[in-house]
């Protein structure tokens, strides 16, 4: 090798972050926005057990603080997206909203379930 140092090659152990900054430069602040409140979406889904696995894993403790933040994203970022973003987004945030009502033994009072801080009462 004759002293050259070489750059290790990315790994999970050792990962590219001069390649992972390049990569979401060129990607637009919107879409960054839709990929986590999408990932968020998924999570709550699947900790609702709303997934094929059902009840496998199920936790509506973690459902909850999924739903909250996905809400939250939302609020904070509804100047930000245009309603074409927007709209499904918060159609896909009832939607969980009203499967948390539903999968909880108990009901939490019209305003305190997950994300209604931000959303509002979210009746079934």
């Amino acid at each position: 090798m004759c002293g050259m140092s070489e750059t290790p090659a990315a790994s999970p152990e050792n990962p590219d972050f001069d390649a992972m900054t390049r990569d979401i430069a060129e990607v637009p602040a919107v879409e960054v926005i839709v990929t986590v409140a999408v990932n968020l979406m998924s999570a709550a889904a699947v900790k609702l057990g709303l997934t094929e696995e059902g009840d496998a894993h199920k936790d509506l403790d973690e459902a909850r603080k999924l739903i909250h933040a996905l809400a939250g994203l939302l609020d904070g970022s509804a100047t930000e997206i245009s309603s074409f973003h927007a709209a499904p987004l918060r159609d896909g945030l009832k939607s969980l909203q009203l499967a948390f009502r539903e999968a909880s033994l108990v009901a939490d009072e019209p305003g305190k379930g997950p994300g209604e801080k931000y959303t509002g009462p979210v009746y079934g």
